[in-house]
């Protein structure tokens, strides 16, 4: 069979409900030179029935890896062994795409000679079908990471709005020993990173991110916070090793997603100390990633030099060096719960 020009992988597990509405947009793309690789991840419902229907109508478009459950991160390291296209993204399989999301990203990626090409996305409740934002939508130029690491701050960190060049996840993919449970998604991304140079940029909104009622707000176990922070830690490690030039970044990056994200999460826990978990995870900032409060990234000058990016991350730091962290996170709480606003750092 000819290389397809893009492979997509949809790990599956329990989403039976709505996998059918991932498929159809995915099999009625504007560009046919694609195949789909589903992983069943030992899913206990009817998605294996259902890709098998697929792929009984639609032929080799639709590969399927039938396997034990693993978890999505083992999932998606089988998924990118067995793509065959140039180009690797990535489709959550309770979500659906655009159907120019596949002809957009790949030929993006292919007319500026990118690694990874990027698309906006909106997040739409999924009951109400409410939009509670639009994001990565606004238009902004190629990043060069040998130039202006820092603008990679401002990508989320799901791979599902991305394309990567196939031999950034083939060839020599980092074998993490401390496989991350929590924050997998942005680590992922971060061991393709560190070999990547140029990242391409499509504002239009082709990803369809579906939130469920019980996953605006949720909660991480404390006893998952150790292995988050060993493995990023772990991360670092590889980073100083292969790209030390970018220790500036991944501190600002364990900032934004250790020192915040990860921080509001845990608050959610009924359990947890908010003052102690805030001075404890500083403490480990402080030790394992000790640019954090002097990345140039997240200084005033940066913000205006670059028309306002990182201004949020930027936000976050005055606030945390005036002692009013809890107070934010307990604003940001009533802001969701009250007003309906969801603004992602």
């Amino acid at each position: 069979m000819a290389r397809p020009k893009l492979s997509i992988i949809i790990p599956c597990y329990k989403v039976e409900k709505y996998l059918p509405k991932c498929l159809d947009s995915l099999v009625n793309q504007t560009m046919d030179d694609i195949e789909l690789v589903c992983i069943n991840d030992g899913s206990p419902d009817n998605c294996l029935k259902i890709l098998k229907d697929y792929r009984e109508k639609y032929g080799e478009k639709i590969v399927i890896i039938d396997k034990k459950n693993e978890g999505v991160w083992i999932g998606r390291q089988d998924g990118i062994k067995k793509a065959r296209g140039e180009y690797i993204g990535f489709v959550d399989s309770d979500d659906y795409v655009h159907p120019e999301f596949a002809e957009k990203l790949y030929n993006a990626a292919v007319s500026h000679d990118a690694d990874i090409a990027v698309c906006g996305f909106e997040r739409i409740d999924l009951e109400t079908g409410k939009i509670y934002s639009r994001e990565m939508c606004k238009a902004r130029p190629d990043i060069d990471s040998t130039k202006n690491p820092g603008a990679m701050l401002e990508l989320n960190g799901a791979p599902w709005n991305k394309v990567f060049q196939a031999d950034l996840l083939k060839k020599n993919f980092y074998q993490m020993k401390n496989v991350p449970k929590v924050l997998d998604d942005m680590m992922f991304q971060l061991l393709v990173y560190y070999k990547t140079t140029k990242i391409t940029f499509i504002p239009d909104s082709l990803v369809y991110y579906m939130v469920r009622k019980d996953s605006i707000i949720n909660t991480v176990k404390m006893e998952l916070i150790p292995s988050t922070y060993a493995a990023m830690v772990e991360v670092r490690e590889l980073y100083a090793r292969e790209r030390p030039e970018l220790l500036d970044y991944i501190d600002a990056n364990a900032f934004l997603h250790l020192g915040v994200s990860f921080v509001y999460r845990l608050s959610e826990n009924p359990d947890v100390d908010l003052k102690c978990l805030i001075r404890e995870n500083q403490e480990f900032l402080n030790q394992d990633f000790p640019r954090w409060k002097k990345t140039p990234y997240t200084t005033l000058g940066y913000v205006l030099r670059h028309h306002g990016a990182n201004l949020k991350l930027w936000i976050v730091k005055v606030i945390i060096n005036l002692g009013l962290f809890r107070w934010f996170i307990k604003t940001y709480k009533f802001m969701i719960r009250t007003l309906g606003v969801d603004i992602k750092w």
